[in-house]
């Protein structure tokens, strides 16, 4: 296997990576300080990008350092969910028993929500993902099931992840309401492309590696294959590692950059 043949303790670019060892670049700090302000006023906040940007991995840095005595996270993945699923599988995630109809679990979502906020001092952080598949009723309810005291408060952290799909549907007037309540908005660019070199060199550090084995070539030449997205960086780069140690050849340079990417792409 490539990890023995390059000395390497184990694949330094999972996607399973703990999220205190994560490379902190430009897009994280900026996205993290928006969650932080988001995390001290509360309500609705947006985090949009391409697939394999970084959304998930920087959303779970986030809920993991949250203090487990003051925050509840919850996640839930929207994909095309009608109304009524939605609701019952925020329910579920908020601990509660949904009922059948719409309006008594309506209700059931408030009730957790505001005594866990109120009566326990927890605020719930809720991850609504691929935010960008949700139907425009989906949406509208939204901004009508977490409206508390006339919109006065906000005992709730709501968190929309999605592809940049979702900045069209919040344009539509329907979704009015719902995107002038967005505290924070933020669209992730993935790595920029002075930051690529030293975040797979410091994968490769945490794997064990101790020597220089991706020439400067070969950097760019992941760049420009993958515009700095983290996901297909760590997979590009798998696949060089793999490509490499199939030909016994102990550096990766341009030329193997291509062939590994040509063989991603069969």
């Amino acid at each position: 296997m490539f990890t023995q043949y390059f000395g390497l303790k184990f694949n330094p670019f999972t996607k399973e990576m703990s999220t205190d060892k994560l490379f902190v670049s430009q897009d994280l700090l900026e996205l993290e300080s928006r969650l932080k302000y988001l995390q001290d006023t509360r309500g609705f906040g947006l985090v949009a990008g391409e697939p394999g940007s970084g959304k998930s991995t920087a959303l779970r840095k986030f809920v993991s350092e949250l203090n487990p005595s003051l925050y509840k996270h919850c996640y839930f993945s929207l994909s095309t969910v009608t109304v009524l699923e939605f609701y019952h599988g925020l329910a579920l995630e908020l601990g509660e028993e949904p009922k059948h109809k719409k309006v008594t679990v309506f209700h059931q979502i408030q009730q957790a929500i505001s005594s866990m906020y109120y009566d326990r001092r927890i605020t719930p952080v809720i991850v609504l993902d691929e935010i960008h598949l949700a139907s425009n009723k989906v949406l509208e309810d939204l901004r009508l099931i977490f409206n508390f005291k006339m919109d006065s408060q906000n005992p709730f952290i709501l968190i929309l992840a999605g592809q940049p799909l979702i900045r069209s549907k919040l344009t539509m007037n329907i979704n009015n309401p719902l995107r002038q309540r967005l505290v924070v908005k933020y669209i992730m660019q993935g790595l920029k492309d002075d930051e690529l070199k030293d975040y797979c060199l410091s994968r490769l550090r945490l794997a064990g590696l101790v020597e220089d084995i991706i020439t400067d070539s070969a950097f760019e030449a992941i760049y420009a294959s993958t515009n700095g997205l983290p996901r297909l960086v760590n997979s590009l780069v798998t696949n060089c590692l793999l490509y490499a140690y199939g030909q016994k050849q102990r550096q990766i340079d341009e030329e193997v950059v291509y062939q590994a990417q040509s063989e991603l792409n069969i």
